[in-house]
């Protein structure tokens, strides 16, 4: 399946989502609070800290700062590796595949309403 938009259109699509977002009771999160849920959520475990201050480009205490707040939601939980322990492994819960899941029906709903 190919979607094909205008830059005018993505904005529209992004603008819905976000409003969507606002509007709904589920928790707010920053923009690198959703790449980091995103990244755990749509790329292969395992995912650690490290990991991801690597592949987000980002410093480990910015990673542990976001993990901090979506942990307290109930969205990733994060444990010692036990081959490893000075490895953080974070992992995924039911509340954040929930989340993600809800995300991205909220994305084809706006965009299923997006004038052509």
């Amino acid at each position: 399946m190919s979607i094909s938009l205008r830059p005018s259109q993505a904005l529209q699509l992004w603008q819905q989502v976000t409003l969507s977002e606002v509007r709904d009771d589920a928790p707010d999160l920053t923009m690198r609070q959703m790449a980091i849920l995103l990244t755990i959520y749509l790329e292969r475990p395992p995912h650690t800290v490290r990991g991801l201050a690597a592949r987000l480009q980002v410093t480990k205490p910015v990673i542990t700062r976001a993990l901090d707040t979506m942990g307290r939601l109930k969205l990733v939980s994060r444990h010692r590796d036990e081959r490893d322990r000075r490895n953080v492994l974070v992992k995924r819960t039911v509340e954040g595949a929930l989340y993600v899941e809800r995300f991205g029906d909220v994305i084809i709903a706006q965009a299923l309403e997006l004038p052509i």
